[in-house]
């Protein structure tokens, strides 16, 4: 992303060890899974970003061919950013050198060197290049395989009595993917994996894995026809009203986060095991037209009932991933979706126009619930979007928007800018508008709410970089929900606000202030009353977080965080983590090493701090802190051989006077719990 996600001043590529690129580029994931948590409590699977960085560091973009999906798929540049590289090659020919960077104002010091590590100029590649009889020597390979389990015995797999709730498997997590890449031009993936209690080969896995993912891909055919997916896919448009699949930014320290630069169809390549598409889609352009086309049938797993006329309907829809017990079991990829649509885009020097269509079909009839402020949410068996949406750039404004409508119901409005005002300072402004009765199950677009309905807001945010030390960024969100939602009983509105100061050592380290407060309305059934009124509850979030590189070796990461919760005269608390993180690397980079030690003290669960964790590769964690405790971990990581890696994980955390960790079939008895991870990377 911009300089939030670059780290120290780098120097080009050709004079860095491969092994400090390996550490700049985990330290821009640490910085990707620490924004998500600002917006998601869910566990993140990065595998696809990392992918591609990795990618794209082993064949550079060339600066004179891309286009603004693939630039957006860099991440650390913004919309504005990269409208003003394509703006440059506009107006100026051809690049002649990567230099040529240094002359654009959009672009700082870091955010260029940065980019050195995935651009170059060269003559472009068309798909006659192709020698089948030299092809295999330009494959490239790889496999991955990866082992993890709960060292403790947990409640779900002691139940001997088969009516009862149970897990069906053993506790052992495997997953392996498989993937290869011709020159860019043909990639082919296979994932395959099984949660931790799960069965093996028994029930409905006889096939093995509880799930199997893959694709092929096939890019520049031809003049025309841009790429074809055949599997698994994403898709991303507009500023995510209709239909955004994988990542997505919302509000965090990054301003530009806010704008969305969609990335049109993109092969899927992570473990999630739904919110992407499965079946066929391809881009074709022509001048300045471009179509994507997309077919989808895909299984999801949720629970079906019968109504009172006796016909099956769709109560629920399970979007964990996870099949272990019975129940889980019958739900599982019970329910029957099919999509369509196309997305039709223009563009033309500094303007891009698009039109999205989607249409979800259901083979039985999705019921919405029966509590109060569901009364407004779709039923039925097909749903339907449509939607325009926009990018402009003028001088150093960059305009972006979209506007949706379910067919039969409501609306959706996202509108904003991104504007330079300044080499030094840059503002963004966001407003949305997301009405009660909109309804879009692709939709991830920037709010406070977790979906994308009943909501409106403002957001202004501001990024100052006095000079290549210090960097402030700022920003504010009102938002209003003006209708019920759950453990809402009434229409409520909020406050987000976040300031950070960043001070960055040359080369060396980093220091990090931030503060965050929140207020938001929830239920509070005061003594003396019989129904629910709404209370204000406010989030406190202090944070203080150090980095330093002693030398060539050693490295060190220290955070200090407080939080509080105060939910107006029914409940407060506060909260507190302090950790020392230790980073040590040994014989030319081959064999590496990460550790942590953490003291948490949290009155309750509300007061919660989340905290991002190293760990393997392609696997996130940002585990929550809450109680009262001590947390370490221990990563190694050894580079075999050349294309051979491996990878182990060892974590515990111990509670203080707890008897027992977890609850339901995740209890264990004691006050402790601990996991490995054991992964093997091969390549060639």
């Amino acid at each position: 992303m911009i300089s939030k996600f670059v780290l120290y001043i780098l120097i080009p590529l050709y004079i860095l060890p491969v092994f400090c690129i390996a550490q700049e580029m985990l330290d821009m994931e640490e910085m990707l899974i620490e924004q998500l948590t600002e917006i998601s409590a869910e566990e993140v699977d990065l595998s696809e970003v990392v992918d591609r960085l990795w990618a794209y560091k082993k064949k550079p973009l060339n600066l004179n061919t891309v286009h603004a999906e693939q630039l957006a798929d860099l991440i650390f540049l913004s919309p504005q950013q990269i409208r003003s590289i394509l703006n440059h090659r506009i107006l100026t020919g051809a690049f002649l050198s990567v230099l040529e960077l240094q002359s654009i104002p959009e672009l700082n010091d870091r955010t260029i060197q940065l980019l050195k590590l995935f651009v170059e100029v060269r003559p472009p590649a068309i798909w006659k290049d192709l020698d089948v009889n030299t092809a295999w020597k330009s494959v490239e390979q790889a496999i991955l395989i990866k082992y993890g389990r709960v060292l403790e015995q947990q409640a779900g797999y002691a139940v001997k009595d088969p009516t009862r709730s149970h897990y069906l498997g053993d506790p052992n997590r495997y997953a392996v993917r498989y993937k290869l890449n011709y020159e860019d031009k043909i990639r082919i993936a296979w994932n395959m994996e099984k949660d931790a209690g799960e069965p093996f080969f028994q029930e409905k896995q006889s096939s093995g894995f509880d799930f199997y993912s893959g694709h092929i891909l096939f890019k520049h055919v031809n003049r025309s026809v841009k790429q074809v997916v055949i599997g698994d896919y994403i898709l991303q448009f507009g500023q995510g009203l209709i239909l955004w699949n994988g990542l997505s930014f919302g509000k965090g320290a990054w301003a530009g986060g806010i704008a969305k630069e969609g990335r049109g169809l993109q092969p899927y390549s992570s473990m999630g095991e739904n919110r992407f598409q499965r079946g066929i889609a391809g881009t074709i352009g022509v001048g300045s037209w471009e179509i994507t086309p997309f077919v989808s049938y895909n299984k999801l797993s949720g629970n079906i009932e019968q109504n009172g006329d006796g016909e099956p309907v769709i109560t629920s829809i399970n979007y964990s991933g996870l099949h272990r017990t019975p129940t889980e079991q019958a739900n599982r990829r019970s329910i029957k979706q099919f999509n369509y649509g196309t997305d039709l885009s223009y563009r033309r020097d500094r303007l891009k126009l698009g039109l999205t269509y989607l249409s979800t079909s259901f083979v039985h009839t999705l019921m919405s619930g029966k509590a109060l402020y569901q009364q407004f949410d779709f039923e039925g068996n097909h749903l339907q979007q449509l939607g325009i949406h926009y990018n402009y750039t003028f001088k150093n404004v960059y305009l972006f928007g979209e506007m949706a409508k379910r067919v039969g119901g409501g609306m959706a409005l996202n509108q904003g800018m991104l504007a330079s005002l300044h080499p030094q300072l840059s503002a963004v402004v966001h407003y949305r508008n997301y009405s009660r009765d909109y309804d879009a199950p692709y939709a991830r677009a920037t709010g406070e709410g977790s979906h994308v309905k009943n909501e409106k807001g403002f957001y202004a945010g501001l990024t100052y970089h006095p000079n290549r030390r210090f960097e402030y960024a700022v920003y504010v969100d009102a938002f209003r929900f003006p209708w019920l939602r759950y453990r809402v009983d009434g229409p409520s509105s909020g406050v987000d606000f976040l300031t950070q100061l960043t001070y960055t050592w040359y080369k060396r380290g980093r220091l990090k202030l931030r503060y965050r407060h929140r207020v938001r309305q929830e239920n509070a059934l005061l003594s003396g009353r019989h129904e629910n009124l709404l209370a204000n509850v406010l989030h406190h979030q202090l944070r203080l977080e150090f980095q330093y590189k002693l030398n060539e070796v050693w490295r060190i990461r220290n955070r200090a965080e407080w939080t509080r919760y105060d939910k107006e005269d029914v409940e407060q608390g506060d909260g507190g983590l302090i950790y020392q993180d230790v980073f040590w690397k040994g014989y030319g980079g081959k064999l590496q090493a990460n550790t942590r030690l953490a003291f948490f003290h949290t009155k309750g669960y509300n007061a919660r701090i989340y905290a991002y964790e190293n760990n393997v590769l392609y696997t996130s964690g940002f585990p929550v802190y809450y109680d009262k405790g001590i947390r370490t971990y221990l990563n190694l990581r050894w580079r075999v051989s050349r294309g051979v890696d491996f990878w182990a994980r060892y974590a515990r955390t111990i509670y203080n006077n707890k008897e027992s960790v977890g609850s339901g079939l995740d209890k264990i008895p004691g006050n402790s719990k601990s996991d490995i991870t054991l992964q093997l990377r091969w390549q060639w």
